[in-house]
């Protein structure tokens, strides 16, 4: 996360509203599906304008953009469902849709100011966020099916950007304090916090006893690196001065990261930043840019497959409203 971003709480429905990002200097034609560049993906439009899909604010200037990077965006690991942050009669909610036949969706939290979630790895749980005011996050845990009855796991602090252990015996998240971001995680069987190193967007590797996190850099970028617990070491595996990159999901087989990056439009003198999705080897080389388009495209997650890519973006809407879209992943 960015400095913009230390208190994501704070006037989270301003962060998460699906309207017309403000703009500056560029004119951005939102009905558009796709343009050159993006030939070929295969994009699909799964949710509808009535779904009132959140859009995380994101805010530019003349040196880059800043976003709020919390995952809003989920597939069940089964990939029949797609999870999303809905923002209804002034409340943020999860909501369930059918991955392949879409249709109606269907509510699975009853809160008031949901700010992110993650499914468990077997599918049967949903962790979420929720605001309890300008000075406290807290964590629970749902049913994914029935949903509504919920668990208190954390209180008192500034928790988010929950995301399960590959065994499920633990939570990772992100804990902001004072001006400060670190990686917490809390033992669901002993149920105890631990904390171990700062970053935000933390995302197990499929394969190491390691996650991956976002830091930003003294220039204010956001890097990713991966820190291992076995060995203590913590390396940079993705940084791009040209660039600002949040919120690594590492891909079904655990040799790709999808990450959110900080994409740079010139038209004449005018330069305009907005985020795109970007894709890299596990150990941070061969960097691919997959979106060009200048609304934000953001939340991205894999399909169960590793086929897609699902993310969230105003784009084939002229109003600049919020949808959750899937684009074929052209490796």
């Amino acid at each position: 996360m960015r400095k913009t971003n230390i208190k994501p709480a704070i006037a989270f429905i301003a962060m998460l509203l699906g309207a017309v990002t403000t703009l500056s200097a560029l004119k951005v034609d939102y009905s558009v599906t796709y343009v050159p560049e993006e030939r070929g993906s295969e994009f699909l439009k799964i949710t509808r304008e009535s779904d009132y899909v959140c859009m995380p604010q994101v805010s530019r200037s003349s040196r880059g953009a800043q976003w709020m990077t919390n995952r809003i965006l989920a597939v069940s690991p089964d990939g029949k469902n797609i999870a999303y942050l809905s923002l209804r009669d002034g409340l943020t909610n999860i909501f369930i849709k059918d991955a392949e036949k879409q249709g109606a969706s269907r509510q699975r939290t009853n809160r008031t100011a949901v700010v992110d979630f993650t499914y468990s790895p077997d599918g049967k749980t949903i962790c979420f966020t929720e605001s309890k005011g300008k000075t406290s996050n807290s964590l629970f845990i749902t049913d994914a099916e029935s949903g509504y009855v919920c668990r208190q796991i954390t209180s008192g602090s500034m928790d988010y950007s929950p995301i399960y252990s590959r065994d499920k015996k633990c939570i990772y998240f992100c804990r902001a304090e004072k001006r400060s971001m670190s990686i917490w995680s809390y033992d669901i069987g002993q149920n105890y916090l631990s904390s171990y190193t700062n970053g935000v967007n933390p995302f197990p590797s499929k394969k190491e006893n390691a996650i991956y996190v976002a830091r930003p850099n003294v220039d204010g970028n956001g890097e990713i690196w991966k820190v291992n617990f076995d060995s203590g070491v913590e390396e940079c595996i993705l940084s791009d001065k040209a660039h600002s990159f949040y919120s690594p999901v590492i891909s079904p087989d655990g040799t790709k990261i999808l990450v959110v990056g900080s994409s740079c439009i010139t038209s004449g003198n005018t330069k305009y930043w907005n985020t795109d999705i970007f894709t890299c080897d596990i150990d941070g080389t061969h960097l691919q840019q997959h979106t060009y388009h200048a609304a934000d495209d953001l939340s991205p997650v894999w399909s169960a497959d590793g086929k897609y890519i699902y993310f969230i973006s105003q784009r084939g809407n002229a109003e600049g409203l919020a949808n959750v879209w899937r684009m074929a992943y052209n490796n």
